[in-house]
């Protein structure tokens, strides 16, 4: 079977970012963005989605985090499409419903080629202590973007900002887990207009 991996560079004047990824790996990571927080939620995808990760990210942290969040997003999910390559063989559809203590959160994905994100949160949904909340919804924009994937992620409950941003992260990568793991029972491409 051919690797599936990707390697990506993203220079702007507001980031500068080198990532590796391999969809096939046993969820290896080395990550470092300048923000604590968003290093965990990284090293959670990674682990939970059984990716080994790279990311080294050198961003504009003095204006705020938004630029180095959706643009690891942007590189995560760019990388992640060209790893996936033409999607022969792949499951394509994920689900998971993911408990965090108090926290459920639901997220489901389809590798469709049709980019869409489906984000359902209350509005006055607490942010983790240094971290904020509308920084995730960013970040699956970002992916479900340039994955060119339909992402839908639903907070069904929950009160602690950490365990809800933490929910949301492992439930995305255990959702592109099972997305992305290869069938054997599927023969090429998993639709029926035989392309992705």
């Amino acid at each position: 079977m051919p690797a599936r991996t990707a390697q990506r560079r993203r220079s702007t004047a507001e980031t500068s970012i080198d990532l590796s990824i391999d969809l096939d790996g046993s969820g290896k990571s080395e990550i470092a963005t300048g923000i604590a927080f968003f290093d965990h939620m990284l090293t959670l995808f990674s682990r939970h989605g059984l990716f080994d990760l790279k990311v080294a990210a050198d961003g504009d942290l003095e204006v705020d985090y938004h630029h180095t969040v959706e643009d690891c997003g942007i590189v995560i999910g760019e990388a992640m499409r060209e790893a996936l390559g033409d999607k022969a063989g792949i499951h394509r559809y994920g689900t998971c419903y993911l408990p965090m203590d108090e926290t459920l959160a639901r997220v489901v994905v389809d590798l469709s080629n049709r980019p869409h994100l489906e984000f359902r949160a209350a509005g006055d949904t607490p942010s983790a202590p240094n971290f904020p909340f509308t920084l995730v919804e960013e970040f699956c924009r970002a992916v479900a973007s340039n994955l060119r994937a339909n992402i839908h992620v639903e907070l069904l409950y929950g009160r602690d900002g950490h365990h809800i941003a933490e929910a949301i992260f492992k439930g995305l990568a255990r959702a592109l887990r099972q997305a992305c793991e290869r069938d054997p029972r599927v023969e090429g491409i998993p639709s029926t207009k035989e392309a992705l």
